[in-house]
């Protein structure tokens, strides 16, 4: 059987380790840290904290939760046997998001009138219509809104590859000519459950797909927004590992990519070296890179380049920083069965408190015994000035972000549920390291789906014939660099090499996004209409006046479909 080398051991690297080990190939995993797998979805122990004989506190990189769009993770999840059955059992719902305003202006947002039917497009409009005016957003608004939303989703693909990827969701919804309600709640504030993505950068076909996704979604209050039941590396990368060792999968740790070969247009060896371990040369009949943008970039040489075009887009992919602060607590402050938004904060924070999920994490016997609350927050972004620092959060010493970010959600809520002396603890994603006085560098930022980023993203299987890419950059149907986007693409890769050694194994499974079936006519529709706007383009280099004659005959079901609903 051909031998794979998969260089990285995050959730892309095991996804497609758990594929090729399942279909019998020869595979070796190489990780570059040398204390554990998963890469940004791994937990880890907080240094120093346990007394007593106690576990460490846990901490992760950022809080985990599984949209109900995810088909893919979960599909990996029930082929990983587990105590009491598998991983996916270890999938909770959360049942409510608090939109949390500076003021303690808040809402609850719960998904208790929604329809019962995905079908049901007025039912949804109705749900979100609701929302928008308890927020107070004007009517006028809301119908703008509304409209653009329904536009994306009737529009071909061809329209939206060739035309809504190259606009920001910010120009999209005219963010700018409208109340400053609408930037906060509809543009700007909706954005901030999409990993790392920014209003004002992200590609409009990403963030209004990914959006009516969640929103499909609520329809299905069990699965609107599902959490794990304990520590991700406990509840879910652990077994993951246990069953890829069954498989007959190697793991490699401490192994980080310091050259990729390329010779004759293909790849002819990789070298990985460690802190702890020796250089070593590496030689297989197929490599699986899925390793994050950033690190393949610094790898891909002129030959690679030459090789593979397509390679050269990767340096002008964005990243951005999302990282987690952890507070832990002497009393469990729940806040809300779900995610807390905290709408005005400066640096974007999202969070959710923890121990109301675990039900069988005994808090007890971790750290010193005391702790009984663990409150996650992602901080979404770094480069805004906080009011008390006055810096953004990446000029800011580690006692500063400390400050910010437990003072920004104190300006959201301040009725006593969250008190500074509550804290026996807390904890900073290690990937924020303060090398020198006054800089803050991140070792694993986010990728974000910018306008026009599209063009730049390779596809899993590349013109180099043994190599294949699996990381949340590459193209798939997800579409955003999530744990989901890294499995399907992992999956895609794994195809990649069953078709280039002619396999008679049976094909990952791969899902497109979901979209409502009646909806097929009138996205048909505007195909036609696509064409004929493409053709009136083409029309005008010619002249103008037999442009304008075209599109006078053009009918009016083709020139807006959307109105036939």
């Amino acid at each position: 059987m051909a031998t794979v080398a998969i260089l990285g051991g995050g959730v892309a690297g095991l996804s497609a380790a758990h594929e090729l080990g399942e279909r019998g190939f020869d595979v070796d995993v190489y990780e570059r840290r040398g204390d554990g797998f998963g890469g940004k979805a791994r937990s880890f122990p907080v240094p120093n904290s346990a007394t007593g004989g106690r576990k460490p506190l846990p901490a992760e990189h950022g809080f985990r939760f599984f949209p109900g769009f995810y088909r893919h993770v979960t599909d990996t999840m029930r082929r990983i046997p587990c105590a009491g059955g598998d991983v996916e059992k270890h999938l909770v719902p959360a049942t409510e998001i608090l939109m949390a305003q500076a003021g303690r202006r808040n809402e609850i947002v719960a998904p208790a009138d929604l329809p019962d039917s995905v079908e049901d497009l007025p039912g949804l409009m109705r749900f979100l219509w609701d929302f928008a005016l308890t927020m107070r957003i004007p009517p006028q608004d809301l119908t703008y809104f509304v409209g653009r939303l329904v536009e994306l989703l009737l529009s071909c693909d061809e329209r939206r590859y060739e035309q809504w990827e190259y606009e920001s969701w910010w120009e999209f919804v005219g963010a700018e000519r409208r109340s400053e309600k609408y930037r906060k709640f509809l543009a700007d504030g909706l954005t901030r459950t999409l990993v790392a993505a920014q209003a004002k950068q992200m590609s409009a076909r990403t963030g209004g797909l990914i959006l009516w996704q969640i929103l499909f979604d609520m329809v299905h209050a069990d699965r609107v927004d599902r959490l794990l039941d304990g520590p991700t590396s406990e509840v879910w990368i652990d077994p993951w590992v246990s069953r890829l060792e069954e498989l007959g999968v190697r793991l490699h740790l401490d192994r980080e990519v310091v050259e990729i070969g390329c010779d004759d247009e293909q790849i002819s060896h990789v070298v990985v070296d460690g802190q702890n371990t020796e250089r070593q040369r590496i030689e297989a009949d197929f490599y699986v890179a899925a390793m994050p943008v950033e690190r393949l970039s610094v790898l891909v040489t002129p030959a690679l380049k030459a090789a593979e075009p397509q390679l050269a887009g990767l340096e002008r992919l964005i990243t951005r920083w999302m990282n987690g602060v952890v507070f832990y607590l002497d009393r469990d402050v729940p806040l809300r069965h779900g995610h807390t938004i905290f709408i005005d904060s400066e640096w974007a924070l999202t969070a959710i408190s923890q121990p109301q999920f675990w039900r069988d994490v005994n808090l007890a016997q971790r750290g010193n015994g005391t702790v009984k609350g663990i409150l996650s927050v992602d901080v979404s972004d770094w480069y805004t000035p906080g009011r008390r620092t006055g810096k953004p959060a990446s000029q800011c010493s580690l006692r500063e972000i400390r400050t910010e970010v437990w003072g920004q959600m104190l300006d959201h809520i301040d009725d006593g549920q969250l008190d500074k002396a509550n804290i026996v603890d807390w904890f900073l994603d290690p990937a924020i390291r303060f090398p020198y006085a006054a800089v803050v560098t991140n070792e694993e930022p986010l990728l974000v789906n910018t306008a026009g980023s599209w063009q730049d993203r390779p596809t899993a299987t590349t013109a180099i014939p043994n190599l294949f890419l699996a990381a949340d950059f590459v193209q798939t149907g997800t579409d955003l660099a999530t744990m989901e986007a890294a499995n399907e693409a992992a999956r895609r890769a794994v195809n990649g090499i069953l078709d280039a050694t002619n396999s008679d194994a049976l094909r990952c499974e791969v899902w497109p996004m979901y979209e409502p079936s009646v909806l097929s006519p009138l996205r048909e529709l505007d195909k036609l209409r696509w064409r004929a706007e493409r053709s009136v383009g083409r029309l005008l280099a010619v002249g103008q006046d037999t442009a304008v004659k075209v599109a006078k005959v053009l009918p009016e079901a083709l020139t807006a479909p959307w109105r036939l609903l």
